[in-house]
């Protein structure tokens, strides 16, 4: 079968709808889950970053702070407190160390003091004034190079969750200026802050960083990660290499909103096949149970002549009560089994459709079907009953239509009557005017075989 223009369109807008409705994903830039030091000496994790650091980079070796043993028994009463709930105590605890000004605090002892003062404020979701814990840490000249480094990418996290993303933006910069092993995420956040301020061309490039950094290690790129790539490219109508992500994507995210967005990718491209084959993927997998989503599969075989598998969509949706089994969708179901040559299938569904119509037009339909079919009775009825009914759009045919059935029932001056009526319509009148015109002769011919 071809579909008709306006079935097209509609099937096309429906496949772009597919892709426009569907939520991007993006993630929200999130700070991880802060989590006080553990019973592993506080001097020992962020000398421990520090080495780690040096080793990398020589030229960023310097001397650090060691913390005093008292110093550091509080801040684990500072931890116990956390941990059990107690803020008011710990914050007290931690208080007294930053404020002893008898013997203040040196950098290494006060950044620490300050990363717990941080996770306090950020468990209590006191955005500000974590962020102003971690800033305090940053221009320490002795604090463990580590914990200034990690405090920098700390204060860009909280940037973004306060939704401050420029901010955030010129902090992540910064401390890829001073860390030796950028993370993917953080190539992930920075694309993040990039995608908020508008700036898509800066967001993109540091999101293909990011699955790229993960590719080389065979490891598979979150599914947030390719929603954004995806949506970037689609924004710069970049539909080929759009179809290349999303083709990626479902192999290892195999979801119904992806598999229907690459049949509106194809649908774009004007590849009707891979439009179809896309949307199908999604059907055979049981994700399409959406009245509009089986109807527009049905409509897909349809347009690639295929009306068996699209009567088979039909028939089993309106079985399981996903589509409704309405006058329209019950002519759809009717034609396509028609169409596919299944006429003892789509005479009784589009009987069906037919009495659940206002309008006559689809007896009138019907009536042509028996006619092809032989049955020249019910082709009869079903004119009769359409012309009652009214609202049939070309009366004329149906009078032809009819006028042929009275005939091959020798009905002949039933038949005659209505060639007369169709042949008032001009579109009709030469038509009518050969069946009379046959008749008569047919007609003729049998009177002269009787007389001889």
């Amino acid at each position: 079968m071809t579909m008709n223009i306006l079935s097209l369109i509609t099937l096309k807008r429906w496949a772009k709808a597919a892709v426009l409705t569907v939520p991007v994903l993006v993630a929200q830039a999130m700070v991880p889950a802060l989590q006080p030091y553990s019973d592993v000496a506080l001097v020992g994790v962020v000398q421990a970053q520090e080495q780690a650091e040096a080793k990398k980079d020589k030229k960023k070796t310097k001397r650090t702070q060691a913390m005093n043993n008292k110093t550091y028994e509080k801040l684990q009463l500072a931890q116990e407190a956390v941990e059990a709930k107690n803020i008011p105590e710990a914050i007290a605890i931690l208080d007294e160390l930053k404020n002893n000004t008898r013997r203040p605090p040196n950098d290494a002892e006060l950044a620490n003091i300050l990363n717990m003062f941080a996770f306090i404020y950020y468990s209590k979701e006191d955005y500000k004034n974590a962020l102003e814990s971690y800033k305090q840490i940053i221009p320490l000249p002795l604090a463990p190079e580590g914990t200034i480094v990690q405090a920098r990418y700390s204060v860009a996290q909280l940037y973004f969750v306060m939704e401050k993303y420029r901010e955030g933006i010129d902090a992540l910069l910064e401390w890829f200026k001073v860390t030796a092993a950028p993370t993917a995420s953080a190539y992930v956040m920075l694309a993040q802050g990039y995608y908020q301020i508008k700036e898509n061309d800066n967001a993109l490039k540091n999101i293909e960083v990011a699955i790229a950094m993960y590719k080389e290690n065979d490891k598979v790129p979150k599914e947030q990660w390719y929603g954004l790539q995806y949506f970037l490219y689609y924004d710069k109508k970049e539909i080929k290499k759009t179809v290349e992500i999303l083709s990626e994507m479902i192999v290892h995210y195999p979801k119904k909103q992806y598999w229907m967005q690459l049949s509106g990718m194809y649908a774009d491209l004007g590849n009707e096949g891979k439009q179809t084959g896309a949307l199908e993927a999604a059907y055979v997998q049981g994700m399409l149970e959406k009245e509009k989503e089986l109807i527009n599969m049905a409509s897909l075989y349809l347009m690639s002549d295929v009306p068996y598998k699209a009567a088979k969509v039909l028939d089993k949706g309106i079985d399981a009560e996903f589509i409704d089994a309405t006058s329209k969708n019950l002519d759809l179901l009717g034609m396509s089994w028609r169409q596919a040559q299944e006429i003892k299938k789509a005479i009784p569904e589009m009987a069906k459709a037919a009495a659940k119509s206002d309008a006559g037009d689809l007896w009138a339909r019907l009536c042509n079907v028996y006619l092809d079919n032989d049955q020249f009775k019910k082709a009869v009825d079903a004119c009769d009953r359409g012309l009652k009914k009214g609202g049939v759009k070309r009366e004329d045919q149906a009078h032809l239509v009819k006028g042929m059935a009275h005939y091959e029932l020798k009905q002949y001056k039933s038949a005659r009557s209505e060639f007369i009526k169709a042949g008032k319509d001009k579109r009709t009148a030469k038509m009518a005017k050969q069946w009379s015109t046959f008749m008569a002769k047919e007609l003729e011919r049998q009177k002269s075989l009787e007389s001889t």
